[in-house]
């Protein structure tokens, strides 16, 4: 896939024409992680913005305790690394590739450049931002006042409303460990593993290997709200 057809899934940069997507395009690097590799630390120096060609990477802080606790996901048509480029301070989290994960690369002077001579970049960014926002709120309102159960089923339906493929049931097409689930929900992996099986004995899910089936879908909205 060229580096144009690319910039034109992204929301990012929608409403740019052909030619500024051109112009664009020749500022772009591009960079492949592999499975588990760490893609910058909270705290580092942000001077680059990616977006995601293919693969899925994963958002994360460290709590006081040291618990690491996933904030989002992000997968092919994304980007994500925008916040450090707009104020120079350092990266407000980490990220981790999830799989094989090739990126498109800009650096900050690049983009900051783009910005300046593209207005219409700036409206998107304010949009791109403002989602950010009510994500982030949203989802401290679940960690705050959800059980472990609603938790866990707030969390699959969001990942099902993202990234599900309609079959037998709605199959979330993420390939996610039940660790990686509970750093999303603020949990354990042992109670994400209790979670999920009662879940399935309720009939509400199918579990295979990491992959995760909604088979009830107002079943498990029912979850959230107890």
């Amino acid at each position: 896939m060229s580096k144009v057809t690319m910039l034109r899934k992204v929301p990012l940069f929608a409403g740019l024409s052909d030619q500024e997507l051109e112009v664009l395009a020749g500022s772009l690097g591009r960079r492949t992680f592999a499975k588990g590799m760490i893609i910058f630390h909270k705290g580092s120096l942000g001077q680059t913005l990616y977006i995601i060609e293919a693969g899925k990477v994963r958002i994360f802080i460290l709590s006081e305790s040291g618990q690491e606790i996933s904030v989002n996901i992000y997968g092919p048509g994304d980007v994500f690394g925008e916040l450090a480029l707009l104020d120079g301070l350092p990266r407000s989290a980490g990220a981790v590739a999830m799989e094989k994960t090739v990126t498109l690369t800009l650096h900050r002077d690049d983009f900051l450049r783009h910005l300046e001579a593209y207005p219409r970049m700036s409206k998107s960014m304010m949009e791109v931002l403002s989602t950010r926002l009510r994500y982030t709120t949203a989802y401290a309102e679940s960690l705050s006042f959800l059980d472990v159960y609603g938790r866990v089923a707030a969390k699959l339906l969001e990942l099902a409303d993202r990234y599900g493929v309609k079959k037998d049931g709605i199959e979330i097409d993420l390939r996610l460990t039940q660790a990686e689930l509970a750093t999303s929900v603020a949990t354990t992996r042992e109670s994400v593993n209790k979670v999920l099986g009662t879940f399935r004995d309720q009939g509400l899910i199918e579990v295979e290997a990491q992959r995760i089936t909604i088979l009830d879908l107002p079943g498990l909205k029912r979850r959230v709200l107890y």
